[in-house]
């Protein structure tokens, strides 16, 4: 069911590591929706009466190639000022009450645990209807895949699953207090996790396999912020790689590329996914420190060299820089990027607010590359 456009073989061709014309555009999520509507060139307010028709036509217009995450509607949840009735969270000021369980304190994490979380887990496991599973992911990808249509290779996200930190469960400060003081409960917690998501992860890839999809995923965990990340290293190599290393094997075994979405400054941890079985990142927040040069020179466990999605900054040239800036950056990526396995994207969703031509010079940048490769560079 994998699509054959000149743009859609393109997208593939990278993910294999085929040595490519031209540079193909991945997902370019745009949040304000008078930019979508001027981009997919529609009348003012025709987003919110048909978000898919409209967003399609924009993401074709761009000449978008790959999409892994279908996001089409997702504007529909801001205005052109961003969220404007956000409520708290546990993880932005709010109480999280779980269970009966009023979580204020890492004991009452722990409480929950125990009590809850871990039994979840293993009940989810001894439940499991794999032939569900596989079918449900068919289903999902077949559905956006005829979405997309013939030009755009819609690749995996979601379905491979692995251990998480529960912060945002539980909030950052008592979530923490307890992952130092109580390690013992959070090796059981990663532990059933891990269990279970290899179980699943193995009719996922079967349904991958079944539907002759795209063997590529997006992974995506938030697990750093711009200091680095939000746990000592020794602490997750010690119980949660180990996993999560368990919990993605049947996709690592069946010759899936794997990429992780970059968020922060995830330097330290970049080397032992990659030892994981993983196969390439996605995002980048430059600023952070996250050096790209570098990136692109590893290499993933099999000595083969890595997938990029090479991201123009959100958070830094596209909203505060210039129309030169942002071509520069693009330039930059490209000249520093892998021989094979690059995308040029936008490095997260572009928020409402960032110049339109600055958006435009993005798009004029991907577009250059995507027919001209890096001729005349």
């Amino acid at each position: 069911m994998v699509p054959h456009s000149e743009n859609a073989q393109l997208a593939l061709d990278t993910i294999n590591r085929v040595t490519t014309k031209g540079i193909p555009t991945a997902k370019m999520h745009i949040m304000e929706h008078s930019v979508i509507e001027r981009l997919a060139g529609t009348a003012p307010g025709s987003y919110k009466n048909d978000p898919h028709g409209v967003y399609m036509q924009m993401m074709e217009n761009i000449g978008i190639c790959l999409v892994d995450q279908y996001i089409a509607t997702n504007p529909l949840t801001m205005g052109d000022k961003g969220y404007e009735n956000h409520t708290a969270t546990a993880t932005t000021g709010g109480t999280a009450q779980l269970n009966g369980i009023l979580i204020d304190s890492p004991e009452s994490v722990v409480e929950h645990m125990e009590r809850f979380l871990i039994p979840h887990y293993i009940e989810m496991k001894n439940n499991l209807n794999p032939a569900e599973v596989e079918q449900e992911v068919i289903n999902h990808e077949s559905l956006h895949q005829r979405l997309l249509g013939p030009n755009i290779l819609k690749a995996g996200y979601g379905h491979i699953q692995f251990p998480y930190l529960h912060y945002g469960l539980y909030g950052y400060e008592n979530y923490f207090m307890a992952f130092s003081l109580y390690p013992e409960v959070m090796d059981s917690l990663f532990s059933v996790q891990a269990d279970f998501h290899e179980k699943r992860n193995v009719a996922v890839v079967r349904g991958f396999q079944r539907a002759g999809l795209p063997l590529y995923h997006r992974l995506d965990h938030d697990i750093a912020d711009s200091r680095g990340l939000l746990t000592g290293l020794k602490a997750l190599e010690r119980s949660w790689l180990p996993c999560f290393e368990r919990a993605i094997r049947p996709a690592v075994d069946a010759g899936f590329t794997l990429l992780w979405h970059c968020d922060g400054n995830l330097m330290d941890l970049l080397p032992p996914l990659l030892e994981c079985g993983l196969n390439g990142f996605q995002g980048f927040q430059y600023e952070d420190g996250m050096d790209y040069v570098k990136i692109c020179k590893m290499k993933d466990r099999n000595g083969r060299g890595l997938v990029i999605e090479a991201g123009i900054s959100v958070t830094r040239e596209l909203p505060m820089g210039t129309p030169v800036d942002v071509k520069k950056q693009v330039d930059f990526l490209v000249e520093n990027g892998p021989d094979t396995g690059l995308f040029l994207l936008f490095s997260s969703s572009c928020t409402p607010g960032t110049p339109f031509e600055n958006i435009c010079a993005a798009i004029e940048a991907v577009q250059y590359y995507r027919k001209n490769g890096r001729k005349g560079m």
